[in-house]
């Protein structure tokens, strides 16, 4: 299933699957880290996550997002996780990182397969890339807070999905 789901300028490009609604089981995912190994869903129980999703970590607000969430996850409780993830390659995110220091917030990338793209309704088909969207899913695995941008270049509500995240810790 496809919907409409992100603008760019004028164009609306076809985004794969339903948006995740509040209430429901955070679907499980395996990802792959800068050194391109897997890392999973499963590695973060009983931790508060914060998934920040990007289209690409080299444009200016997929970049200034990941800054911004890197800034915030210095002051957050232990209980608390900040990911980044983009369909961006492994390596490409780890370049980013070390030149950008982000060091308190982990990159992560669907590029193998979108398999996390598609089960959290953020698969931009035509470009292979995920849509802007931000998602607190809690301790026991369930989705508190989701919030999908219509437009490639609108930013994220930072306060809010922090709040989200601050109440479940």
């Amino acid at each position: 299933m496809s919907r409409p789901g992100m603008k760019v300028g004028s164009m609306e490009l076809e985004v794969r699957n339903a948006m995740l609604e509040v209430g429901a089981p955070a679907p499980g995912w395996s990802l792959s880290t800068p050194r391109n190994q897997a890392r999973t869903s499963a590695e973060y129980a009983g931790k508060v996550k914060v998934i920040s999703c990007v289209p690409s970590i080299d444009t200016r607000v997929c970049s200034a997002q990941t800054r911004r969430f890197n800034v915030e996850a210095a002051g957050l409780s232990d209980d608390i996780v900040v990911l980044t993830v983009s369909a961006d390659l492994p390596y490409a995110l780890g370049r980013y990182c070390a030149t950008e220091g982000i060091d308190k917030t982990e990159t992560l990338s669907c590029h193998l397969d979108m398999g996390f793209a598609d089960a959290y309704g953020v698969h931009v088909v035509p470009w292979r890339i995920c849509q802007r969207a931000v998602f607190v899913v809690d301790k026991e695995d369930v989705l508190r807070y989701a919030q999908y941008m219509p437009a490639m270049g609108d930013e994220v509500d930072f306060t809010a999905a922090l709040d989200a995240a601050r109440a479940l810790a």
